[in-house]
């Protein structure tokens, strides 16, 4: 409880104190201030842009692998499981734009309505975080788990979402219109169920701050990895690590399977620290495989040296 009190103590914190008042905006020095360990290119709300490249490299790791080391670096509530999809092989991978909603009451919702129209905002409030999205980009609601009346989205909303961010969505609350969501080509919804209710009783309460998705705490900018086991939240600063060291772990279990099927090593050398040795027929064996990429001894040295995995 201690962890859940404090992701919502940080929540209501940026809710009513940052962005000069705006309850559903975070000010950008306050978004800073929370991902300060990012040192790379910023969008210009300050969300961490983490680029292109590492998006597409992210796209051929396991969340099994990226999970373990996360948690060897302390990170242990990142993940959040139990999900129904608009399509199971379909992954959705991409930075995180957050929405957070609560139970409406009638005087909030009508003041954030009404200020919404003088910001220029159009449309429901569901539909507000869908003109901030950039390619790239993952739509990630917390909408408190609601099914009936929590549809956040349908086929038309997908569809614009698809077209913005060329990427799916990762909803703590519904969807409607599943048959429709289904003819969206690339496109996928992680989200608690599906039902055929419209968006009712619901109002927009943080629009790019923390949340709580389950049991993992998003950032927005964190890079959301999505696929059939759940989905993972991987904090900026942590992506080309994360990424590097998964990729390694699936060229270490090719080499591995190959190794002991053909009795050159056991299962407890090649799941130890490895010898020299292990490390030069590693390295012959991924010359032959230059399919699987690169990779010289001083950069295997040091991945090894780090090896908590």
């Amino acid at each position: 409880m201690k962890v859940n009190k404090a992701i919502i103590g940080v929540i209501f914190f940026c809710i009513f104190s940052c962005g000069h008042g705006k309850a559903q905006t975070i000010s950008k020095d306050e978004l800073i201030f929370l991902t300060s360990q990012w040192k790379g290119e910023r969008f210009a709300d300050g969300r961490p842009k983490i680029p292109d490249d590492l998006l597409i490299r992210a796209r051929n790791i396991g969340i099994d692998d990226a999970w373990t080391v996360l948690k060897n670096f302390g990170y242990l509530n990142q993940f959040e499981g139990g999900w129904k999809m608009v399509n199971d092989s379909t992954p959705v991978i991409g930075r995180a734009v957050t929405a957070m909603y609560l139970p409406s009451r009638p005087d909030v919702e009508k003041n954030i309505k009404e200020r919404g129209l003088k910001e220029g905002r159009k449309g429901s409030t569901n539909a507000w975080l869908i003109d901030m999205l950039t390619k790239g980009d993952v739509y990630v609601a917390d909408g408190f788990g609601k099914i009936a009346g929590g549809t956040l989205i349908g086929s038309t909303l997908g569809n614009s979402i698809y077209s913005k961010s060329g990427n799916g969505v990762v909803f703590n609350g519904s969807a409607r219109d599943l048959a429709g969501l289904s003819e969206i080509k690339g496109f996928n919804a992680f989200v608690r169920d599906f039902h055929p209710s419209f968006l009712e009783g619901m109002v927009l309460m943080g629009l790019n701050t923390p949340i709580r998705i389950g049991n993992a705490i998003v950032l927005p900018g964190d890079l959301v990895i999505a696929g059939r086991e759940g989905v993972l939240f991987i904090p900026a600063q942590l992506a080309d690590q994360v990424i590097t060291t998964s990729e390694f772990v699936t060229l270490k279990d090719k080499f591995g399977f190959e190794m002991v099927k053909t009795n050159k090593y056991s299962t407890g050398q090649i799941d130890s620290q490895w010898t020299d040795d292990i490390k030069q027929i590693f390295l012959k064996w991924l010359s032959q495989h230059p399919e699987l990429g690169k990779m010289n001894k001083e950069k295997l040295e040091e991945i090894m040296s780090k090896r908590t995995w």
